[in-house]
């Protein structure tokens, strides 16, 4: 017996269903049948193929709804848990295509495509967790997320990737161990192509079962929560792949994509973009955001690629787009998905975040939709991230040429929520790893990335890092190995590591690091024109101005001794991290524990302190009254 309602049916063609994971695709039911629904609106026939009819199509035919939903049902004998299954969905022209349910909640493990019957029931002891995110999430709160791709962080003996189980134990020890308050996987949605990274997805409503089960995958999230550790889905609502067994031409047509490829096909990535004028495809893609959040205890969603959700002519040239309505090139219908998916989001679950991967100018990406935003709580700074690297990646004697560079991004730094990120993309294909971006010997290129570090969390904003940067891993990331983890017998990289790991608890712990992030009352310039010099200095505060924070960068292998500063309060000004220091791997040079003001004048303030500027150096100075 069918469990959908008028009113599901409603809201399902309204585009405003939120949970159709509880309605469509398969559920066991108590009395040891089970009910199969599927959209497929322009079908001829389709039926229900598996492992307990012999993946017969005439056994279990479904009939079509009489309300002009498009959506086929019907009800099974003898599913078990675990049991392989398809939709066998024959076209209008009675070509025959074995599908993957679009809802199922577990897959067969690649290279096999089947959907397999399943329950998600678990029980979680994360009450304590669930309880407080509210804060831990919260815009003001520390916000520092470590970027893992699970397939190889860490691999066992054999060259395996581990487990959901394996690598949830290990996991949190390194998080614990360097301080990060998030973990950011890169997406575990199914999906046919390991090399794809998880960003080419079929299942929209399952793990990938490379790793293990869906109640595998509850106990990583656990696991991860029961030790205070939050964790981001990295999520794909932009295109999908075109896998035989997919979403491609579901029931004979262009079901979930647009038809034209003008519109329906991704140049940049050989694949199909989603339809979003289809009201049934917006729900369908809320109700996966929402299945993930209620299901699985997600802390936050990053949805990838939303630039090219945005933009009609996306990679494209000219003629190969199509204008929308009033002749301009913004997607309409992907904004009103956008503001439809956050609204739901927020509205259900307040205590997430949802964080753009948007990397033009677009305005108020982290705006309420109320006032014209898209209703994100966050955006990452990918002008930031450009802007950085490039100018790190510049010779420290020609840095003066490319000061800008540095104190561009304060700009524009409060107009969006933003996440600083050093993520994978910036390591993969050819673009080297971070510590090879640096310029100089070996010791240059680690006081470099030790200098990178220690500006980017000073710098406003929450914090992202991919893995491997922690230790500065010379090696492209592979998404076939391990990260090398034995290079850290080595100082320089155990001291890198080190260093991100003080970075973090001096971030968590000071409430001027993090508390004001997006909005200019927490940051002052102290001297962002030195160019000649290639130094910066500025200042962070708390909320109350209680705490205050100095932060001061040599950007070249030159000491600076006597530097003067001028300084917002007069007392003693505590050295509290100095990125030189020989636990570092540094050259150990620095202020022997603090300096104390003087009444002079100095960059328009009334007192200053005079402190020593290690080689390629940031250092943090803390005031005390």
């Amino acid at each position: 017996m069918s469990t959908l309602t008028e009113h599901d049916i409603y809201l399902f063609r309204e585009g405003s269903h939120a949970r159709l994971y509880e309605k469509l695709g398969c559920h066991l039911l108590d009395d040891g049948t089970a009910s199969f629904a599927v959209w497929a609106p322009n079908a001829r026939a389709v039926s229900v193929i598996g492992d307990f009819n012999g993946w017969d199509p005439a056994t279990d035919e479904l009939k079509p709804r009489w309300d002009g939903s498009g959506i086929w049902e019907g009800t099974v004998a003898g599913v078990q848990t675990g049991a392989a299954y398809k939709f066998r969905v024959v076209s209008q022209h009675l070509t025959a295509v074995d599908k993957g349910d679009p809802y199922a909640l577990y897959w067969e493990e690649a290279p096999r495509t089947g959907s397999r019957v399943w329950k998600l029931d678990y029980e979680w002891g994360d009450a304590e967790w669930m309880q407080t995110r509210k804060g831990r999430n919260s815009l003001t709160a520390p916000m520092s997320i470590y970027e893992v791709h699970l397939g190889s962080w860490r691999r066992d003996a054999a060259g395996k990737s581990l487990s959901y189980r394996a690598i949830a134990d290990e996991l949190v020890e390194h998080v614990k161990k360097t301080g990060f308050t998030h973990v950011e996987i890169m997406p575990v949605t199914e999906h046919p192509f390991y090399g794809s990274w998880g960003y080419q997805t079929t299942g929209y409503f399952a793990p990938t079962s490379r790793y293990g089960t869906p109640q595998d995958f509850m106990h990583f999230m656990d696991t991860m929560h029961r030790n205070g550790i939050g964790v981001i889905l990295d999520w794909v609502p932009s295109h999908f792949p075109n896998d035989e067994h997919g979403l491609y031409r579901f029931d004979g047509t262009h079901l979930y994509e647009h038809a034209d490829p003008r519109q329906g096909y991704h140049p940049e990535w050989n694949s199909a973009i989603f339809n979003y004028g289809r009201n049934e495809v917006r729900a369908f893609l809320i109700s996966s955001a929402l299945f993930w959040l209620e299901h699985y205890h997600i802390d936050g969603i990053r949805v990838d690629a939303v630039a090219s959700m945005l933009y009609l002519d996306y990679a494209r040239k000219s003629g190969e787009w199509i204008p929308n309505k009033y002749g301009g090139r913004e997607n309409l219908d992907a904004i009103h998905f956008l503001r439809d998916l956050n609204e739901a989001v927020y509205r259900d679950h307040p205590d997430v975040q949802m964080i753009a991967e948007e990397s033009t100018a677009w305005p108020m990406v982290s705006r309420p939709t109320y006032i014209g935003g898209l209703g994100f709580g966050l955006k990452w700074n990918m002008g930031w991230m450009h802007d950085t690297l490039k100018y790190f990646q510049q010779d420290p004697v020609h840095r003066k040429y490319h000061h800008g560079g540095l104190t561009f991004s304060l700009i524009y730094a409060f107009n969006e929520n933003f996440v600083l990120p050093l993520s994978h993309d910036e390591v993969v294909h050819g673009k080297g790893s971070l510590i090879n971006k640096m310029p100089g010997d070996s010791w240059q290129q680690f006081a470099n990335l030790r200098t990178l570090y220690g500006y980017m969390w000073g710098h406003p904003g929450k914090k992202l890092l991919f893995m491997g940067c922690e230790f500065g891993q010379r090696r492209e990331w592979q998404h076939e190995e391990s990260l090398e983890w034995w290079v850290l017998q080595h100082p320089e990289h155990s001291g890198l590591m080190h260093w991100i790991s003080d970075l973090n608890r001096f971030y968590a712990a000071e409430p001027a690091m993090h508390e004001v992030d997006f909005d200019p009352a927490g940051f002052e310039w102290i001297d962002a024109n030195d160019s000649q010099l290639s130094t910066l200095s500025f200042i962070r505060k708390s909320r109350d101005e209680k705490s205050m924070v100095l932060v001061v960068c040599n950007l070249t292998p030159v000491p600076r001794e006597n530097y003067l500063l001028g300084v917002p309060q007069p007392g003693y000004w505590r050295e509290v991290l100095n990125s030189d220091a020989a636990f570092y791997a540094g050259s150990g040079v620095g202020n022997q524990g603090g300096v104390h003001s003087a009444p002079v004048p100095a960059h328009g303030r009334y007192h200053a302190i005079r402190i020593t500027l290690p080689p390629l150096s940031v250092v943090y100075f803390k005031h005390e009254r």
